[in-house]
């Protein structure tokens, strides 16, 4: 490992551990100024977006510490041919704001190779990035050169990283479509089950479906169980998302699927804050689960080949992961290691690959 590449890979390691202890700190005393702007802005991001809770800011800042775990990050780089590049490009990145800090992999895998980042801003989420540049900067200045955001037009960079809705992707096939790119689209996941399912599991799979009130890619949309399950085994599993009720932006969306569903005389299975409704549409609308029932295994795996562009986790129990290929243990759908890349496009290698 080159050393001044070596020195980027450690800032990062050391910005994971900073931030396993932003994230369960009391208290911002013990932390440097960096530190305690991000501590602070923990609790105010909820001011500025209803849908970044504290909770959820902390779960995921806990996710990226997790992310950035010495032995992963380290088996995840060995085998890229990184060299210091003597050109470095600036690659602008569009960041998306439905998750806290969803853009943070595109922003440590430009670092990581060696070139300039540019930020685009989302509305929704343009404080945070902000934070935790300044924090990583702090471990290492070297940083601080390399790293520009803006809420502006942005302009003068080689490359280009894109992440939007199905229609902001055609508007960036646009703009963007003379750069090399990477543009990504609008994905879900779905889940699994054979009926099997541990209790354990099946709360487990709860966290799959509502943590960051399925708002993210990795969010289970859709789940498939045999003809006759018992679907009263899953709702009872949900029981520690009843808190959604109290979140009023959530709860809206509830009230208003659950008065078409009425009007439409829609059979569903109502827990008073989430619906799950019988649909094989992969993408579910906010606070609702759709499920589909299924004879034999062939038939889900040819619901998967004809949506695999549009997938992007399957959650199964760990008995069915050796018949899903490329599965994830159910739970962990939103406990993405560094290697997990989005839409599947490997961005360290997209990076390496661009000519100076």
């Amino acid at each position: 490992m080159i050393p001044v590449f070596k020195k980027r890979v450690d800032a990062f390691i050391e910005l994971g551990k900073q931030l396993q202890n932003t994230a369960a700190a009391s208290s911002s005393d013990s932390f440097s100024p960096a530190g305690k702007d991000l501590f602070n802005d923990i609790t105010e991001s909820q001011n500025k977006n209803p849908w970044f809770t504290p909770g959820n800011v902390k779960k995921a800042i806990m996710g990226l510490s997790a992310m950035l775990e010495d032995k992963k990050m380290r088996e995840w780089l060995k085998d890229y041919p990184i060299q210091e590049p003597t050109n470095p490009a600036k690659i602008a990145i569009v960041m998306a704001g439905n998750l806290p800090l969803v853009g943070f992999h595109d922003f440590m895998c430009v670092l990581l190779t060696g070139n300039n980042f540019l930020g685009k801003l989302s509305e929704q989420d343009k404080d945070l990035p902000v934070k935790i540049a300044s924090l990583l900067s702090e471990i290492e200045p070297g940083f601080l050169s390399m790293i520009e955001f803006t809420e502006d037009k942005i302009s003068d960079f080689d490359a280009v990283i894109a992440t939007g809705s199905n229609n902001t992707s055609r508007y960036f096939e646009y703009y963007f479509g003379k750069y090399p790119h990477i543009i990504r689209r609008n994905r879900n996941s779905i889940a699994i089950l054979d009926g099997n399912e541990t209790p354990g599991e099946l709360e487990a799979l709860s966290d799959d479906i509502f943590m960051f009130y399925g708002m993210g890619c990795r969010s289970v949309s859709m789940i498939f169980v045999p003809v006759g399950y018992d679907l009263e085994q899953l709702l009872r599993s949900f029981n520690k998302w009843e808190f959604l009720k109290d979140h009023h932006k959530f709860y809206n969306n509830y009230e208003y699927q659950k008065a078409i569903l009425l009007v439409n005389q829609i059979h569903h299975l109502d827990t008073g804050y989430s619906i799950v409704k019988e649909d094989d549409q992969l993408a579910s609308p906010l606070s609702v689960l759709h499920y589909a029932t299924y004879k034999d295994i062939p038939d889900v795996k040819k619901y998967i080949e004809a949506e695999k562009k549009n997938i992007q986790c399957i959650a199964v129990r760990q008995g069915l992961s050796n018949i899903f290929n490329q599965s994830v243990e159910l739970g962990r759908t939103q406990n993405p290691g560094p290697d997990d890349y989005a839409d599947g496009v490997d961005t360290i290698d997209f990076l390496l690959r661009l000519k100076p």
